[in-house]
């Protein structure tokens, strides 16, 4: 290879250098990725499943497979082997997961929508308005998250409807608080200063220009926050404070083999595993689709 084809092009600062290479660097996907796109590929195939095609387990979640506590990868189809009862770990995980994503990815939603929408307000209008939606941020903030989920739990049956609007509630103040500090950094920019010139209301700046650019920054938080919910949700299950029994979820599943772990060990490491192996891989996820639209690496 010759210099002139290694040299960066005449004019090039430091800066768009460091940028290309980072830039290269980001289209080679690493093994850490693949990895955890395949494994999430794999718990949303069982979730779905679970939720659409209950022919694929045929024993359900709350049957007795055959013998109890049987170690992993000992026989086939039930290579994750049974609980105390006798049931299906791979069955009983894949209905974890089921729970799992489904209160991860309503209570995203519910952040997003309503966190989102008052980020955008607090940027365009700022004062008043502003400093009324941070006001309501920082309360939001200030309640002691376990507080509100045992309150919840105390006045309502803990369930995973309960479970869903106590964790959406947690959710809305981050993603204001992002939202807007992503709306503002863009308010400033030109096509917001050309629409407001050619006399697009509040409506149009705020939907079609503000809201498109700072979407993707909050779907790659969105990710991260997916991750701490199920850790959230599997936390409260181990309390006895989300899914009742007899569906499983994975947190109730890790509680319910805790007396066990030093004489059948696979009873908690299983769950435990699938848990880990979840919030590493949405974390990897979310790191890389932060790295890829962090507008820290963009001059504003």
């Amino acid at each position: 290879m010759s210099t002139l084809e290694t040299a960066p092009a005449v004019g090039a600062t430091p800066a768009t250098v460091a940028a290309a290479k980072t830039g290269k660097a980001r289209k080679r996907p690493s093994f850490l990725l693949w990895f955890a796109i395949a494994w999430m590929a794999i718990v949303l195939l069982g979730a779905l499943l679970s939720l659409v095609a209950s022919g694929v387990f045929p024993h359900g979640y709350d049957k007795a497979f055959g013998e109890a506590k049987q170690a992993p990868f000992g026989s086939w189809p039930e290579f994750l082997g049974t609980d105390g009862l006798g049931r299906s770990h791979l069955t009983r995980l894949a209905f974890g997961a089921r729970v799992s994503m489904i209160v991860a990815l309503v209570s995203v939603v519910v952040g997003v929508l309503v966190g989102g929408l008052l980020g955008l307000v607090a940027a365009y209008f700022r004062g008043v308005t502003e400093m009324v939606i941070d006001l309501f941020s920082d309360a939001l903030l200030a309640f002691p998250p376990l507080i509100l989920l045992l309150a919840l739990s105390s006045v309502y049956e803990p369930s995973q409807t309960s479970i869903t609007a106590g964790l959406a509630v947690l959710t809305i103040p981050g993603f204001t608080r992002l939202t807007k500090a992503s709306a503002i950094a863009q308010s400033n920019r030109e096509y917001v200063t050309v629409a407001k010139a050619m006399g697009a209301g509040p409506g149009r700046i705020i939907f079609k220009e503000l809201l498109p650019n700072t979407f993707p920054a909050v779907m790659s938080y969105s990710v991260i926050v997916m991750a701490v919910l199920i850790v959230a949700e599997g936390s409260l299950s181990f309390l006895g404070l989300s899914i009742p029994p007899p569906m499983p979820s994975w947190g109730g599943m890790i509680n319910s083999a805790k007396d066990d772990l030093s004489l059948y060990p696979s009873q908690v490491f299983v769950p435990c595993a699938v848990l880990f192996l979840t919030v590493f891989s949405l974390n990897v996820i979310g790191d890389r689709l932060r790295a890829k639209f962090d507008v820290r690496d963009t001059k504003l």
